[in-house]
């Protein structure tokens, strides 16, 4: 277990992020961690002394990446230090401290204290997989990882919330981030404050289970932490993860379309179109409640852009269920669907029930929502062609001959913004677009506006 690591020079450190934004966003804390300690952050394909690797266990297919991607670090440097973190250490820790893959384990409690876990191997050189893993049924309080710089240039990704309370019968999730638990308000404030000061214009509030921010502190909820960041001087915009639909109720659109730095723009899980496999599902709603919660968005937003994630293949979803969820997906007409094939995952309710599909029906129903999708989605973008919308400058792009400028618009749809010398275009900058229409048929393009 001893690695042949030269001292006397920075340590080299190598990331890599599996899985979702909030696996993201702590690997950037990690990350942002041991660059306050002395380490050179290199990318993942060079050679480091210290490969992390935050891992991801949604499918079995996440946690079969994880084993691969740890045992691709020990081939890029036999005698470095490889660490495996998140959710893949905490659902099988057993197996990875058996097979000593990875020299140190930490679940998802501890990343917070990494640079210290690692001066913690320097210093004994164990001989043993070290590992920093605790019952997540058992914890109770938030990692107090901070993040005050990201990769990304204008985007920031906070994660205000960890754990789950909803056991949906695919998902293994609560079992290894926990129950819900919310970070303090005022650290909240404190380190976007500083990522605003640091210059990013757009943040993301995420969380594994974003809707239940607050219901473990006292007098505060979601949209009371969103009024509070909302108050930031030199906010720009406020972007929010993944939200349940019955948390869209009149009360809480009352106050939030206020907030005029909130993006209209807003991810509702949906899972199925059919209330028959939402039980099955344990998802707590009915498409009834669903709709109603798109209509209300459309009644406080104009056109917002509300976006789905939909799972194609769930156990026993017979082919009369997959055209109900056809047709609600048709009826409410959302901006873009996110689409799953439905995936097995070891020790979930889910696994165990009758009427496991062919694979093959999965990904014809998979196909089916995917050109779906990509025609409601082209509707939806189409009647944007001759507004003036305001556009995050993210990254230059090249096509053909022509340069252009790609962004963002506060509901989310990207932009080509045709480079114009006599106009300051540069990355981090809110401009205002007139849409001009869709270049090569795909991507809505356009050039700087004065009548925003």
């Amino acid at each position: 277990m001893n690695r042949k690591i030269e001292f006397g020079r920075p340590r080299k450190a190598a990331f890599l992020t599996l899985g979702c934004k909030v696996n993201q966003y702590e690997t950037d804390a990690m990350e942002q961690n041991l660059k306050e300690r002395g380490y050179e952050i290199v990318d993942f394909r060079e050679k480091a002394d210290v490969y992390v690797i935050n891992t991801c266990t949604v499918t079995g297919i996440a946690d079969r990446k994880s084993r691969q991607m740890i045992r691709r670090a020990r081939r890029n440097n036999p005698d470095s230090l490889i660490v495996a973190a998140g959710c893949y250490v905490q659902s099988d820790e057993e197996r990875l401290a058996e097979n000593r893959d990875a020299d140190i384990l930490i679940g998802n409690t501890r990343k917070d204290a990494l640079a210290d876990i690692l001066d913690k191997w320097f210093l004994d050189h164990p001989d043993h997989v070290l590992k920093e893993v605790e019952d997540m049924s058992k914890v109770t309080d938030y990692e107090s990882l901070m993040l005050y710089h990201v990769n990304e240039h204008t985007r920031a990704y906070v994660k205000i919330q960890d754990g789950c309370n909803q056991f949906c019968s695919y998902c293994i999730i609560p079992y290894v981030r926990g129950r819900i638990r919310s970070k303090k308000p005022e650290e909240v404030v404190r380190e976007i404050e500083t990522l605003v000061q640091n210059g990013y214009r757009e943040i993301v509030l995420t969380g594994i289970h974003l809707s239940s921010y607050g219901k473990d502190l006292d007098n505060m909820d979601l949209i009371g932490i969103l009024e509070a960041v909302s108050a930031i001087e030199g906010i720009g915009r406020i972007r929010l993860g993944s939200l349940e639909p019955r948390i869209i109720t009149e009360g809480f659109l009352e106050r939030l379309v206020q907030l005029k730095a909130v993006c209209p723009h807003f991810h509702l899980s949906l899972q199925s179109g059919c209330d028959t496999t939402l039980k099955r599902m344990n998802r707590h709603y009915t498409t009834e409640e669903y709709e109603k919660a798109v209509e209300l968005l459309r009644k406080y937003y104009k056109d917002p852009a509300v976006t789905t994630d939909v799972i194609a293949g769930f156990v026993g979803e017979t082919e009369e269920e997959f055209s109900q969820t056809e047709n609600f997906l048709e009826k409410i007409k959302l901006y873009e669907i996110h689409v799953f094939k439905y995936s097995v995952r070891e020790g979930t309710r889910a696994q165990k029930m009758e009427g496991h599909l062919p694979e093959h029906v999965k990904a014809a129903r998979v196909l089916r929502l995917m050109n779906l999708t990509a025609a409601q989605k082209k509707q939806y973008e189409e009647k944007m062609v001759g507004g003036v919308f305001e556009v995050l400058l993210e990254e230059e792009k090249n096509v053909g001959d022509q340069t252009y400028f790609q962004g963002y618009t506060a509901n989310y749809v990207k932009v080509l913004v045709k480079a114009d010398s006599s106009s300051a275009m540069e990355r981090n900058r809110l401009v205002p677009v007139k849409i001009e229409g869709f270049l090569d048929g795909k991507s809505l393009f356009g050039k700087i506006s004065i009548e925003f």
